[in-house]
C-alpha cells in the first residue's frame, strides 16, 4: 500500500494523534455500565431519559479529561509533512465535538483541522459504523482510492475498511491484532512518517 500518493487523511483522535488516557473500564464503573460494553453502545440500548442524564456525565467526565491531553510522539512532525504534501486532514472521533476541540487544543494542534472536518459523535452514527468517515469523503468529494483512516482501535480501523480507504493501524505495542482490516501497521506516527515522505 502507498500512502504517499494519498491526498485525504483521517484521524481518530484518542491514543492515535494524543497519547491514551482513557481508563473505559474505571469510566464505565463511574457511570454504572455493564463491564465489557463499549460505553456509546451501552448508553444507546438505556431508555432516552436515563442515557441522556448519562451522556451529559461522560460529556462532563471527557472535557475535564480533555483539558490534559498530550499530542503522541511523532504527531506534530507528521501533521506538518501532510500539510506540507497539500493534504486534507480530518478527525473521525467517537468524542463529542466540544470535547474534541478542547483536546485537540490542549495538543497544540487545533489549527491543523477546520471545524467541519471534525467528526464527531455529535454529527453521525459512531464508529465502527462508516459514517464519520463517509460524511469526511463526502465534504471532501473524495474518492475512498484516494483516502487514508489511521486509528489505534479495532473500531477505527473497522470504519476505514467499511468505508473502502486504506486503513493504517497504529499499535505502540506491536501485537497488531487485526491484519486482516489493516493496509498499513506502524509503532509510532513517527514510522507512520516514513511512509507519507
Amino acid at each position: 500500500m502507498n500512502l504517499k500518493e494519498k491526498t485525504f487523511w483521517m484521524f481518530d483522535m484518542d491514543g492515535t494523534l494524543t497519547q491514551a488516557m482513557h481508563d473505559f473500564d474505571a469510566m464505565r464503573a463511574e457511570l454504572n455500565l455493564p463491564a465489557g460494553v463499549p460505553i456509546l453502545e451501552a448508553l444507546a440500548a438505556m431508555e432516552p431519559d436515563e442515557a441522556a442524564a448519562k451522556h451529559r456525565e461522560l460529556d462532563e467526565m471527557e472535557l475535564k479529561m480533555a483539558a490534559d491531553a498530550l499530542p503522541q510522539p511523532g504527531c506534530v512532525e507528521l501533521l506538518d509533512t501532510l500539510v506540507e504534501k497539500g493534504a486534507n486532514l480530518g478527525i473521525v472521533t467517537r468524542n463529542g465535538k466540544q470535547i474534541a476541540k478542547v483536546t485537540l487544543a490542549a495538543c497544540g494542534i487545533d489549527h491543523y483541522f477546520n471545524d467541519s472536518t471534525i467528526i464527531s459523535r455529535d454529527c453521525c452514527t459512531p464508529k465502527p459504523d462508516p459514517a464519520g468517515v463517509n460524511l469526511l469523503l463526502s465534504l471532501w468529494q473524495a474518492s475512498p482510492n484516494d483516502s487514508v483512516m489511521v486509528g489505534d482501535y479495532l473500531f477505527d480501523i473497522q470504519s476505514g475498511h467499511s468505508a473502502g480507504v486504506a486503513t493504517v493501524h497504529l499499535d505502540v505495542t506491536k501485537t497488531f491484532p487485526w491484519p486482516e482490516l489493516t493496509d498499513v501497521s506502524v509503532s509510532s506516527l513517527t514510522e507512520l512518517s516514513t511512509h507519507v515522505r
